[in-house]
């Protein structure tokens, strides 16, 4: 369990993110404003930080430089709407660890907030895995590379996902809602089948005993 500050001015996003960390068994904070953010950040109370840029008060650069410059070594992500290499370049050169842009994929900023937690925890900036491996299925965070056997799968951005957030659950069941809300997000229609056809998808490509069907409650990894 760890304690991460989101620092998101946008509420329905700031609830999404925080509703995913919590039943990931993670203890969320939230505050809407850059001056809050830096002060939460400096306290000495969390482990992780989700930060957006576009902040009022205080801009999230500014969170960041002057987090960095009063000596805290606290993981920042960037999760925010400006995707330029500019702003990508500024935020990472500044200090974040990691920058993710909106919309993005629940799984993925899920993935990305193990890894670095993992990584603080090991004190050593970037040697941890970034990799998932379960049930004979191997995925590489970073390059974005699938294997199944040591075969290569040319999965899309929606089935590599799905297996991201199987691959950090495994053995799990997962319900038709919390796959939406991390692989599709906040935006998607509950009633829709997508997840159903998706899972389709994937058995194709990982082997047709992969995945379980749970009847009445949803899916799980077969490890």
């Amino acid at each position: 369990m760890a304690r991460i500050l989101i620092v998101e001015d946008e509420a329905r996003i700031a609830s999404f993110v925080a509703k995913g960390l919590r039943a990931d068994g993670h203890v969320a904070t939230v505050v809407g404003d850059g001056v809050l953010g830096l002060d939460h950040a400096l306290s000495g109370e969390h482990d992780l930080m989700i930060l957006d840029i576009g902040l009022p008060r205080l801009d999230g650069f500014d969170v960041l430089d002057q987090l960095r410059s009063q000596g805290s070594r606290m993981p920042v992500i960037v999760l925010t709407a400006r995707d330029s290499v500019t702003d990508t370049v500024t935020a990472l050169e500044g200090g974040a660890d990691d920058y993710m842009p909106k919309p993005f994929r629940f799984a993925e900023l899920l993935a990305r907030v193990r890894l670095r937690l993992r990584q603080a925890h090991e004190g050593d900036g970037g040697n941890a895995t970034e990799a998932l491996e379960a049930g004979g299925v191997r995925l590489d965070l970073r390059t974005r590379r699938a294997t199944v056997g040591g075969r290569e799968l040319d999965l899309s951005a929606r089935e590599f996902a799905l297996a991201e957030i199987f691959l950090l659950n495994p053995g799990q069941v997962l319900s038709r809602e919390q796959l939406l809300d991390h692989v599709w997000g906040y935006d998607f229609d509950p009633g829709s089948n997508v997840v159903d056809v998706y899972v389709g998808y994937l058995r194709r490509k990982l082997g047709a005993e992969s995945i379980v069907t749970v009847r009445g409650m949803g899916y799980r990894l077969s490890t």
